[in-house]
């Protein structure tokens, strides 16, 4: 089957445009743990400087980061996450169980975040309107894009 000169529309794929270039997600992880200095940047995440500041750049751009000045001589700027920037802090936890689970292991999981009630947090995804866990068996989707089914393309 060819591919389709028009992808399926996507939010995931609109957001990957964003946070899914190398090192952008791991700059929000930073920045989330209070990290948003740019030389902690460079030590914690290990990106190459120009690319770095390419990210956050564009990271700023897209609202997801604030950029405030803390020195005048030498002019030097930490990085804040937005509202915005803070609703992807769960998908970070996630992203990080997920990890923990399929490729660490219990005994080899190099941070652990606790919640304000003093129990590790362990993030799950629930349904905004019932509280209940998600399971992929628990899911329909209803693709709302003009011509489009689940399967693909509608037949024209």
């Amino acid at each position: 089957m060819a591919a389709t000169k028009d992808p399926r529309p996507c939010s995931i794929a609109d957001a990957l445009a964003l946070v899914g270039e190398k090192y952008s997600l791991l700059v929000l992880r930073e920045v989330c743990l209070g990290n948003g200095r740019f030389d902690q940047l460079v030590r914690n995440i290990g990106a190459p400087r120009d690319i770095l500041a390419t990210r956050l750049r564009r990271l700023v751009d897209a609202g997801i980061l604030t950029k405030r000045a803390y020195s005048e001589r030498p002019q030097r700027f930490e990085y804040r996450p937005t509202p915005a920037g803070l609703e992807l802090e769960p998908v970070l936890m996630t992203l990080m169980a997920w990890g923990d689970r399929h490729l660490r292991g219990a005994d080899d999981r190099p941070m652990v975040i606790e919640h304000t009630c003093g129990n590790e947090l362990v993030a799950v995804v629930t349904c905004r309107a019932c509280g209940g866990a998600v399971h992929h068996e628990d899911l329909t989707a209803h693709p709302q894009a003009p011509g489009w089914t689940v399967t693909g393309p509608a037949a024209s």
